[in-house]
């Protein structure tokens, strides 16, 4: 028997498209019958890969007997957050309302049929009770109960939610901030003192366990740090904490030490054990942040984690027309890890005494198993160390490990392996374009550079329709007119595809983007952009955010993206719009600045006086410049190569027509704001410019 799921394109749905509840897709069919039979809403938001959203739905929506109370009670309706983060954001922040917890996924919220607000909320509940928690059945009949008997109640609660919510989104501050101010630097600074004091001295990170990658905010360290190498007043200690949370992060058994790529996040201080899913986002952001890390200096480990991220999205994850897919899921037969994880016995059996003793040491096999009575592969050292210690020659060692984990990987193939999520979301592609680019250039890797252009190629052939992106595409369908995250990460991750290899349908791409978001999102009267479209359906909050989470805010990302994109083409309506943002969002960003990381590098960004370099010539001269222009970590310039041969969507301050003579020879123009340097005619003349 079959639900009302089963016409949908979305994994996380159709895993539930068999269950005995009577499971609607959030809809206006699904909404009407709510209000016709005046049933309360229950809203279940989770996504395919979401380990306690598997475990809620083995122990209740597959059990008849709690089917039966839910489709007698309730009209039961199941979102998948990462079609519809939209919905996602809104009942999260409700749930923090009602509970004064955060949320999570699992999401379960009960609705009035009337105005779709919540009147009770929590997240994972198991089908008897355990963890204080209540079992589900049995919550199910009080909710029940209590909505038939007090709903007026209810509904006075409610209100009081709508009100919160709707005092979320704050008007644009009223005190004029002069940009480059002692406020500015104070706030600066303010998030960097923030900073510090949350992260993890010993390990790495920010917090304690459960720890996250939180790439906007090793980001951000990142640049204080290069802002204030620029001024002299070099900051050591912010470095010292990227280095650190990157290396213990990529040693960690949140890296697949076979396989490539990042889980989600780790369970435990040291990164040793994570849940084991691995969401594209993830490794789309830590490649840009590992390789802006490799601009600074040459480091092994952070190379061997670019590297076999970028492999692993190209060999998992990647659509054969181009796009990204978005997840793969932490259980494989009914357990979290098994995929990943290892018996020693095994290990011993599949290589050489040689490989095993080298895989022992570097990994962990020769301490206590550290994941129920397995291991999962976990670096306490460094590899020169380990060298050093087994006494091995460093290019037989190298040969060595090379060959144990390609045995490894090849017998790790051959089990179940965990479930793919296999729509493509284009605000996920954009992180995965962006930080495939900056690998490609950093690693002069050309072909990361092609995969990005071909994702990029996917998404404007087939989620661009009508000057209208979409945020979803699964099996031939775009679903889903695309939120602010899907134009702000698209756009940056344009941006950066410009700078790593100049394409005119790029260039087209990312101003059609850049006026769309303008036109459907932005807020004229107050700045800052929503988090949906102007004309997208009317929900209980329309948030416009600014925090950092797993994914950086949209107003932060399309802030800087704008920016860039009116520098590159001089046109002063993003210029504004992205000033107009700052200006909105600065009450938020004072209230809490370490929480506003990717806001906070607009800002910054903002008050330095951006520089970027346009170089023009044959394509066959191009390189050197390039090499020039992109050396070092400069988080303040942009550099953009244009072939005479192909480029022809260019900035007005470029001359559109150049004499025979002309296009054999290649020039520079140096531009800081909307004024550019007379042409600059060799590389050497350009690092004297650039160092002066």
């Amino acid at each position: 028997m079959s639900n009302r799921l089963a016409q949908e394109t979305s994994p996380y749905l159709l895993q539930h498209a068999d269950n005995p509840v009577a499971w609607h897709p959030w809809d206006e069919e699904a909404l009407d019958l709510a209000r016709s039979e005046q049933k309360p809403i229950l809203l279940s938001i989770g996504y395919s890969s979401c380990h306690w959203c598997h475990v809620m739905a083995h122990e209740s929506f597959e059990d008849e007997a709690t089917a039966r109370v839910m489709n007698a009670h309730f009209v039961c309706i199941k979102v998948d957050r990462e079609e519809r983060p939209d919905l996602d954001k809104v009942y999260q922040v409700a749930h923090q309302l009602l509970t004064q917890q955060s949320g999570g996924w699992p999401l379960t919220m009960f609705l009035d049929p009337d105005t779709q607000l919540p009147f009770f909320g929590g997240t994972y509940f198991p089908r008897t009770p355990r963890f204080q928690l209540p079992g589900f059945t049995d919550l199910l009949l009080r909710i029940n109960e209590a909505f038939a008997s007090r709903r007026g109640e209810f509904a006075e609660h409610s209100a009081k939610v709508s009100e919160v919510l709707s005092k979320l989104n704050p008007e644009s501050t009223q005190r004029d901030v002069t940009p480059g101010s002692d406020d500015d630097a104070k706030l600066l600074a303010e998030a960097r003192a923030q900073l510090g004091r949350q992260h993890d001295a010993r390990e790495g990170g920010f917090g304690s366990a459960p720890k996250f990658p939180m790439p906007n905010t090793t980001d951000r360290l990142l640049r204080h740090w290069a802002f204030t190498d620029r001024r002299g007043t070099r900051d050591r200690d912010a470095l010292e904490m990227v280095m650190r949370t990157l290396t213990k992060m990529a040693r960690g058994g949140i890296f697949d030490h076979l396989g490539g790529g990042f889980c989600r996040y780790a369970t435990d201080d040291k990164w040793m054990i994570p849940h084991f899913e691995k969401m594209l986002y993830d490794n789309g952001q830590l490649l840009s942040l590992y390789a802006d890390v490799l601009t600074i200096a040459p480091d092994e480990l952070f190379e061997q984690a670019v590297t076999h991220t970028a492999q692993w999205m190209l060999r998992e994850m990647q659509h054969p027309e181009g796009a990204f897919y978005a997840a793969l899921d932490a259980d494989s037969e009914g357990e979290e890890g098994k995929y990943y994880v290892w018996r020693r016995k095994d290990v011993q059996n599949l290589l050489s005494e040689d490989e095993y003793l080298i895989v022992e040491t570097l990994y962990g096999l020769d301490k206590p198993a550290n994941f129920e009575g397995r291991w999962n592969l976990h670096r306490y050292d460094s590899w020169r160390s380990v060298v050093e210690r087994l006494s091995l020659d460093r290019d037989e060692a190298d040969v060595s490990l090379s060959e144990a984990r390609a045995k490894l990987l090849r017998e790790r193939e051959k089990r179940v392996h965990p479930g793919l999520d296999d729509k493509i979301l284009s605000s996920w592609n954009g992180l995965a374009i962006k930080g495939l680019a900056k690998a490609g250039v950093v690693l002069k890797n050309s072909s990361w550079i092609e995969q990005a252009q071909r994702a990029t190629d996917f998404i404007r052939a087939n989620m661009w329709h009508g000057g209208m992106l979409f945020a979803t595409w699964k099996a031939g369908s775009a679903k889903y007119l695309g939120y602010l995250d899907d134009y702000a990460n698209l756009l940056d991750g344009l941006l950066a595809l410009l700078a790593s290899n100049w394409r005119d349908s790029d260039a087209r791409f990312a101003i059609d983007l850049g006026d769309a978001v303008l036109e459907h999102f932005y807020d004229q009267d107050n700045g800052g952009f929503y988090f949906t479209s102007h004309t997208h359906e009317s929900l209980i909050h329309r948030p416009k955010p600014t925090m950092d989470d797993a994914l950086p805010p949209g107003n932060g990302v399309i802030a800087l993206a704008l920016a860039k994109l009116g520098h590159l083409f001089g046109d002063s309506r993003y210029l504004d719009a992205s000033a107009n943002t700052l200006r909105w969002a600065r009450t938020a960003m004072e209230q809490y600045p370490a929480g506003h990381c990717t806001l906070l590098t607009a800002l910054e960004a903002e008050l330095a006086t951006p520089t970027q370099i346009i170089i023009r010539g044959p394509v066959s001269q191009l390189a050197p410049w390039q090499a020039v222009a992109t050396y070092g970590y400069a988080p303040w310039r942009q550099c953009y190569a244009l072939p005479y041969e192909t480029a022809n969507v260019l900035p007005a301050y470029l001359p559109k027509l150049v004499s025979a003579e002309t296009r054999q020879k290649t020039v520079a123009y140096l531009c800081s704001g909307l004024s550019c340097s007379l042409p600059i005619t060799s590389p050497d003349a350009l690092k004297l410019a650039l160092d002066s």
